[in-house]
Protein backbone atom coordinates (compact mmCIF):
# COMPACT_ATOMS: atom_id res chain seq x y z
CA UNK A 1 0.00 0.00 0.00
CA UNK A 2 1.56 3.39 -0.96
CA UNK A 3 2.38 5.98 2.10
CA UNK A 4 0.52 9.24 2.91
CA UNK A 5 2.83 11.01 1.85
CA UNK A 6 2.86 9.39 -1.45
CA UNK A 7 -0.38 9.39 -2.29
CA UNK A 8 -0.67 13.30 -1.59
CA UNK A 9 1.79 13.15 -3.96
CA UNK A 10 -0.54 11.60 -6.48
CA UNK A 11 -3.31 13.84 -5.04
CA UNK A 12 -1.15 16.63 -5.77
CA UNK A 13 -0.41 16.07 -9.49
CA UNK A 14 -3.92 15.01 -10.02
CA UNK A 15 -5.33 18.56 -8.62
CA UNK A 16 -2.18 20.40 -11.01
CA UNK A 17 -3.80 18.54 -13.96
CA UNK A 18 -7.23 19.91 -13.43
CA UNK A 19 -5.93 24.14 -13.91
CA UNK A 20 -7.68 26.65 -15.63
CA UNK A 21 -8.91 25.99 -19.22
CA UNK A 22 -10.47 29.37 -20.13
CA UNK A 23 -8.28 32.32 -21.38
CA UNK A 24 -8.20 35.57 -19.92
CA UNK A 25 -7.30 38.47 -21.38
CA UNK A 26 -5.10 41.77 -19.63
CA UNK A 27 -3.82 44.41 -20.65
CA UNK A 28 -0.58 46.63 -19.05
CA UNK A 29 0.22 50.15 -20.00
CA UNK A 30 3.27 52.34 -18.92
CA UNK A 31 5.69 51.29 -16.77
CA UNK A 32 4.24 48.27 -16.08
CA UNK A 33 3.96 47.40 -20.01
CA UNK A 34 7.35 48.47 -20.49
CA UNK A 35 8.74 46.05 -17.00
CA UNK A 36 7.01 43.44 -18.89
CA UNK A 37 8.81 44.19 -22.77
CA UNK A 38 12.26 44.54 -20.69
CA UNK A 39 11.71 40.58 -19.72
CA UNK A 40 10.92 39.38 -23.26
CA UNK A 41 13.98 38.39 -25.01
CA UNK A 42 13.94 36.49 -27.81
CA UNK A 43 17.08 36.25 -28.90
CA UNK A 44 18.16 34.64 -25.11
CA UNK A 45 15.48 32.44 -26.17
CA UNK A 46 13.67 33.40 -22.25
CA UNK A 47 9.98 33.77 -23.74
CA UNK A 48 8.61 34.27 -27.16
CA UNK A 49 5.61 36.08 -25.98
CA UNK A 50 3.98 38.63 -23.51
CA UNK A 51 1.60 36.10 -23.14
CA UNK A 52 4.01 33.24 -22.56
CA UNK A 53 5.67 35.60 -19.76
CA UNK A 54 2.81 36.31 -18.06
CA UNK A 55 1.47 32.55 -18.29
CA UNK A 56 5.07 31.56 -16.45
CA UNK A 57 4.61 33.87 -13.96
CA UNK A 58 0.87 33.21 -13.18
CA UNK A 59 1.68 29.43 -13.07
CA UNK A 60 4.92 29.67 -10.80
CA UNK A 61 2.59 31.45 -8.18
CA UNK A 62 -0.23 28.63 -8.14
CA UNK A 63 2.50 26.46 -8.18
CA UNK A 64 4.14 28.14 -5.14
CA UNK A 65 0.34 28.84 -3.17
CA UNK A 66 -0.17 25.03 -3.65
CA UNK A 67 3.18 23.71 -2.43
CA UNK A 68 2.32 25.81 0.49
CA UNK A 69 -1.29 24.64 0.97
CA UNK A 70 0.00 21.02 0.52
CA UNK A 71 2.88 21.73 2.98
CA UNK A 72 0.09 22.93 5.54
CA UNK A 73 -1.64 19.54 5.13
CA UNK A 74 1.45 17.52 5.73
CA UNK A 75 2.54 19.46 8.70
CA UNK A 76 -0.90 19.10 9.63
CA UNK A 77 -1.00 15.20 8.95
CA UNK A 78 2.21 14.52 10.49
CA UNK A 79 1.73 13.60 13.92
CA UNK A 80 -0.81 10.70 12.83
CA UNK A 81 1.24 9.57 9.82
CA UNK A 82 3.93 9.27 12.30
CA UNK A 83 2.17 7.53 14.95
CA UNK A 84 2.36 3.86 16.28
CA UNK A 85 -0.83 2.20 15.90
CA UNK A 86 -0.59 1.44 19.68
CA UNK A 87 -1.17 5.51 20.31
CA UNK A 88 -4.66 5.64 18.47
CA UNK A 89 -8.07 4.77 19.95
CA UNK A 90 -10.69 2.40 18.83
CA UNK A 91 -14.17 4.22 18.42
CA UNK A 92 -16.95 3.49 17.08
CA UNK A 93 -19.54 5.73 14.79
CA UNK A 94 -22.36 4.77 16.89
CA UNK A 95 -20.89 6.30 20.28
CA UNK A 96 -19.59 9.03 17.97
CA UNK A 97 -22.67 9.97 16.71
CA UNK A 98 -24.62 9.39 20.34
CA UNK A 99 -21.92 12.10 21.89
CA UNK A 100 -22.80 14.34 19.19
CA UNK A 101 -26.66 14.31 19.87
CA UNK A 102 -26.29 14.86 22.92
CA UNK A 103 -24.05 17.56 22.40
CA UNK A 104 -26.07 19.38 20.52
CA UNK A 105 -29.28 18.79 22.42
CA UNK A 106 -27.15 20.79 25.12
CA UNK A 107 -26.65 23.94 23.17
CA UNK A 108 -30.58 23.89 21.31
CA UNK A 109 -32.11 27.11 21.57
Amino acid sequence: MPSVSHRLNILWDITYLQIMSEGVNVRFKGELKNFIESRIDVSAGLYNSTSEYIRDLVRRDYEAEEARKWAWLRAELKEGVDAAPSDFKALDAESIIQKAREQRGAHAF
